[in-house]
């Protein structure tokens, strides 16, 4: 038994009722809205100096743990997400090589992003009507510029201390909190410092097509379609997401194209892509909008040479490309000071995005959290989401290096994918992901 746990794996720690969460992304507001709506008083502390995190232009899939979440906790009632009827896989030349009949369900990030500002602090948007308080509700607080620079326990509560964007300094107080700040997690760097965020060796280049402005080839190809290219060193999927305000109108949607490619460390060619426009060498991401001329011409060239014509014309017709370089983190645990610091999401696993499965990791997470304070099971919490991270990042190493790092024929990829897709419910976790408590 640990010092986190009590009788039959029942905490020893009293309900909070104060939570302070660190992150104002998807993981916070998924923290944010389940806790508000079982009564419990939150406060988000996000570090981007504005009320809204800028759109990150990128399509979801949508996996069981996210569609559980929204149809237990969204107000607003309102479609969330486009449904993918069949799985494609072109050749080089743009010909179909495989397809099968799978139903998959895919979103945007600004989609889930409006709607949870809606249902926590009743941000009014295009995307969704508002819904008002309801009887029962925990008091909200979101706060932004807070940039989190160290916590503390005092006696049996934890205090934050973060930097505003003003130059001030500040703290709050609260009887836990939740770290939901993403792969480069503040909180998990004061806990783990030695924990780092690897690069992979390649990049994801990303960005979205209005549905009405694609050539009838590539609508054949990707409207309503999860379609896959693999060639040595590539991987490009492509699928409709929703698309302006979150509209499901069909010729008004988005697709949304994912493009994996290798860029080693040290190359040129890396140095060039993650350079932005005002000459700033970023670590992992490259911004919409924030890409210079020279190294989109650069990355349009690779896609008319490497890519099926489809996939290369999305490249070309995009606006608002941005680029992300894939990592790999894991935190050892994710429960601390006795149950008072948890992680969640992103901050305890960064998936690569092969997983499909980042956004429904915070999403399961959060459901576990709230079954922890409901319950004081804390083992139980601690063991289910443990296990699922473990399990889910070693296997987006293993698909992720196969396809990019390994020459394969077409059935062992078509395997991976279809390995990801095995519904959470039904996976089998081997013994060293097991936690014991």
């Amino acid at each position: 038994m640990t010092a986190d746990t009590h009788v039959n794996g029942e905490s020893s720690r009293s309900k909070p009722k104060h939570i302070i969460i660190v992150g104002g992304s998807l993981g916070g507001l998924f923290t944010g809205v389940a806790l508000k709506q079982h009564g419990y008083d939150t406060t988000i502390l996000e570090r981007n100096p504005t009320n809204l995190l800028e759109n990150q232009g990128a399509g979801i899939v949508a996996g069981g743990d996210t569609l559980a979440f929204f149809e237990r906790y969204d107000r607003c009632k309102r479609p969330v997400a486009v449904a993918s009827q069949k799985r494609m896989y072109l050749d080089k030349s743009g010909k179909v090589v495989h397809e099968e009949v799978m139903k998959q369900t895919m979103t945007s990030w600004d989609l889930c992003y409006y709607m949870l500002r809606a249902n926590y602090d009743h941000q009014e948007s295009g995307y969704c009507k508002v819904p008002g308080p309801q009887p029962g509700d925990g008091k909200i607080d979101y706060r932004y510029g807070c940039t989190v620079t160290d916590f503390k326990e005092e006696d049996d509560k934890v205090r934050v201390f973060y930097a505003r964007a003003d130059g001030g300094k500040d703290s709050v107080v609260g009887d836990m909190l939740v770290g939901a700040d993403g792969p480069s997690s503040t909180v998990r760097r004061i806990l783990c410092p030695d924990v780092d965020r690897k690069y992979a060796g390649y990049c994801v280049i990303r960005g979205t097509v209005p549905e009405g402005e694609a050539s009838e080839e590539a609508k054949t190809a990707f409207v309503e379609r999860f379609t896959f290219f693999h060639a040595p060193g590539i991987q490009n999927l492509t699928y409709t997401i929703p698309g302006i305000d979150g509209t499901m109108e069909k010729g008004k949607r988005l697709l949304n194209f994912v493009w994996y490619t290798n860029f080693p460390e040290g190359e040129q060619d890396l140095e060039e892509v993650m350079t932005d426009k005002q000459g700033k060498r970023r670590r992992i991401t490259i911004p919409p909008g924030q890409m210079r001329e020279e190294a989109w011409e650069m990355v349009k060239r690779r896609g008319r040479d490497r890519l099926p014509p489809q996939m290369s014309e999305m490249v070309e017709k995009t606006q608002q490309p941005f680029v992300q370089c894939i990592t790999d983190v894991i935190t050892p645990k994710n429960s601390y000071m006795n149950g008072k610091v948890v992680l969640v999401g992103d901050a305890l696993a960064g998936f690569r995005p092969h997983t499909v499965a980042s956004t429904s990791q915070a999403a399961f997470d959060v459901l576990m959290l709230v079954e922890y304070l409901q319950t004081g099971n804390h083992a139980e919490f601690v063991r289910r989401t443990m296990e699922y991270a473990r399990l889910m990042q070693s296997r987006g190493v293993y698909i992720g290096n196969r396809s990019q790092l390994e020459s394969l024929p077409l059935k062992d990829y078509i395997e991976d994918r279809n390995m990801m897709s095995i519904k959470r419910e039904d996976l089998e976790f081997p013994e060293w992901t097991q936690v014991r408590v």
